[in-house]
């Protein structure tokens, strides 16, 4: 039990990125992408880095969001802008290999985008949970999957930014919180 003239706690909780759904949608993008590029995209292709590195991108800055929020809630909303940010620029980059390699884009109903978009649904949900989808599958199916897991991931930062925008707007920051803490200090 706290003390009301306790000061307020300055570091709020913060890290546990790995249960966040969006992270874990963002680690199954990143690993399915080295994979996508190895088996489609040349090793010397600047394409070929270009989708991994934002791939990690969207996964490194969920993490990185998720530490600095305990003392910068500025940081955690820019980071997970930038991850967002990330996602879709990957997303444009699937869809241009469809396109470039006269491969259809699955539509939302299309049955398979359906079937992808389900698996999300799963406990535990991995990598594994899509492996046959891009290792055992032709370009046009392993695309689709990625796009399909992609629109996930960024549904689940863009719900993210939203609470994030909202918390910060009612409970104010880290600056904030030291500046009352101070106030409340020099009461006593």
């Amino acid at each position: 039990m706290t003390n009301s003239q306790d000061p307020p706690k300055l570091i709020l909780p913060h890290g546990g990125y790995q249960t966040l759904q969006s992270y874990q949608m963002a680690e199954i993008v990143h690993d399915a992408t080295v994979v996508f590029c190895n088996r489609f995209i040349s090793i010397r292709s600047r394409t070929h880095d270009q989708m991994v590195q934002a791939a990690r991108s969207g996964k490194q800055n969920i993490a990185e969001g998720s530490m600095a929020s305990g003392t910068s809630k500025k940081t955690e909303l820019k980071l997970i802008g930038v991850a967002r940010a990330s996602l879709e620029e990957l997303l444009v980059d699937y869809k241009d290999y469809l396109r470039q390699h006269t491969l259809p884009l699955w539509g939302k109903d299309h049955p398979k985008a359906k079937e992808v978009r389900s698996l999300c649904y799963r406990k535990n949900r991995s990598y594994v949970t899509y492996k046959s989808y891009v290792e055992a599958s032709p370009p046009e199916i392993a695309a689709n999957t990625l796009i399909c897991v992609i629109h996930q991931a960024n549904y689940l930062l863009d719900q993210q930014l939203r609470v994030l925008e909202k918390d910060f707007l009612e409970e104010g920051g880290f600056t904030e919180r030291l500046y009352h803490a101070r106030i409340q200090r020099r009461k006593r």
